[in-house]
């Protein structure tokens, strides 16, 4: 039995390309320029040659980025952003801070200079203390004179620091006397003391002369600024990410074979666009199902009349081997039609709603039982899943009256993680070999060899499962039983 050729979803790079048949359905502004030609195998062997050492450097670059388009469009902006004001920063505000400083220390060591040159002009200590007393009132310098004071001999150290260095530069360009620097002492203060004729001035200078807060306010303001920018922009980026929100989980919602009514096209043109041909893209598989449908209903109404006239003949005929045989052909054909029409019919008419685990396998544990099965529900998840009802348990049905069919007997259960449901379908049987397991989801495929034989059945059981299964956004796959035969695996999403 083998699977249905459903259209597939393209990989991530891929592009769909509307049939010419649907362009007029596509928006005004859509872009159907045609594709441009493939390179040449040559060409196209040295792209790949050059393409992944390129591949493997970006690789961990890859890993760091976000992975949602939001945090990658707001990457976009941000850097930049970040850039400039690191440049900024380090270019203008750099030396904008080199020049204030270089000022506020020469305007301290002009202070300290005019100072010593009116107290080498004075002759009595009035004057002095006079000159001391302005210095402090209008110059904000706290001065006093230790006479016959001398600073201790030796070369100062050269500051390592921004500060002591433009002070003693400053220092040596106007005072022109020896001095020293102490930085360390005070959190608030700096003292400078300069060698006199006649002693040591010692001066207290406050670092609000030597420092301006002005450069980091204004690098705060400029941050800040950029947050609240960056915070806007972030509002305006969700804003045009929503749509492609919506179009993906519509998308999502109709692979899995759930109604999108309320899906409405919106967003930027792109955006539309795609939207656009989600829309044409539904309605072309939906147009594709009812066709199928309609025309399979018609084949069903065509091919029942004929059959049942050959019954009524037959029933008219006297009993015999050969009409006994032709009345078996007849039951057969009957079953493989109507098989193949529960096939394509599907039930996609079906609403989605959502079915409790355990009822479900126990429905069809149930109605395996009426038939003469034995089916023993081992384990069933708690919570809802959201499914077609009837459709799910005719899948589930499908699956047990299989195992049943080459089996003595069939264990069911379900277990579920945060976002999947596993229900699992063992049976005692011979088991199907690993090479066959994807064959036997071909319809009318039969592998009554590796089975019990004389089983009977249309080949269609484990088609029609997976169909179902698929229709819902899973999957069914075949793996060995721990019972010694064979396990079918339903995995359906739970979101």
């Amino acid at each position: 039995m083998a699977t249905r050729h459903e259209p597939q979803a393209p990989d991530d790079g891929e592009e769909l390309i509307p049939l010419d048949t649907d362009a007029a359905m596509l928006p005004a502004d859509a872009d159907t320029s045609p594709l441009p030609p493939l390179p040449h195998e040559d060409e196209a062997t040295e792209d790949a040659g050059t393409r992944r050492p390129r591949r493997k450097l970006l690789r961990p670059m890859n890993r760091a980025l976000p992975r949602t388009l939001f945090g990658r469009s707001l990457l976009i902006i941000i850097t930049p952003l970040v850039l400039l004001q690191v440049i900024a920063t380090w270019i203008f505000f750099d030396r904008h801070w080199d020049i204030v400083s270089k000022r506020l220390a020469q305007a301290v060591a002009g202070d300290i200079a005019v100072a010593i040159d009116m107290i080498d002009r004075s002759a009595d200590e009035s004057t002095v203390a006079a000159i001391l007393e302005t210095l402090s009132r209008s110059a904000n310098l706290y001065a006093t004179i230790e006479p016959d004071e001398i600073l201790p001999g030796g070369e100062q150290p050269w500051p390592d620091h921004n500060l002591g260095k433009k002070l003693t530069r400053a220092m040596n360009d106007q005072v022109r006397r020896p001095f020293r620097l102490d930085t360390e002492s005070s959190e608030t203060f700096v003292m400078i003391d300069v060698q006199l004729p006649h002693g040591v001035l010692h001066t207290i200078v406050p670092r609000s002369r030597l420092f301006t807060t002005t450069t980091y306010i204004f690098v705060l303001w400029m941050v800040g600024s950029s947050l609240v920018l960056v915070a806007v922009a972030g509002i305006f980026m969700r804003k045009q990410i929503r749509p492609i929100i919506r179009l993906a989980a519509a998308a999502d919602a109709f692979g899995k074979g759930r109604d999108v009514g309320g899906f409405r096209v919106s967003g930027a043109v792109e955006v539309k666009q795609a939207a656009t041909a989600f829309l044409i893209m539904r309605e072309r598989i939906r147009r594709q199902i009812q066709q199928r449908t309609e025309l399979l209903a018609g084949v069903s109404h065509d091919l029942r009349t004929p059959i049942t006239r050959m019954k009524l003949q037959l029933a008219l005929l006297r009993r015999s081997p050969a009409v006994a045989d032709l009345e078996g052909d007849l039951k057969e054909m009957e079953a493989m039609l109507n098989g193949y029409l529960a096939f394509a019919r599907g039930d996609g008419e079906e609403a989605t709603v959502v079915v409790h685990i355990g009822d479900l396998l126990a429905e069809a544990a149930d109605s395996a039982r009426r038939t003469g099965g034995t089916v023993t529900v081992e384990a069933a998840a708690s919570g809802g899943v959201p499914v077609r009802p009837n459709a799910m348990r005719r899948a589930i049905d499908n699956l047990v009256g299989n195992g049943l069919r080459h089996g003595g007997r069939v264990w069911i259960g379900a277990r579920r993680s945060r976002r999947q449901l596993e229900i699992w379908v063992d049976d005692d049987g011979p088991g199907i070999p690993a090479a066959e397991r994807e064959n036997v989801f071909r319809p009318f495929y039969r592998l009554e060899a590796s089975r019990n034989p004389g089983t009977g059945g249309t080949g269609l059981g484990l088609s029609i499962a997976r169909d179902i299964v698929r229709g819902h956004g899973g999957d069914v796959r075949l793996e060995d039983s721990p019972r010694g035969g064979l396990r079918a695996c339903v995995m359906l999403p739970c979101e």
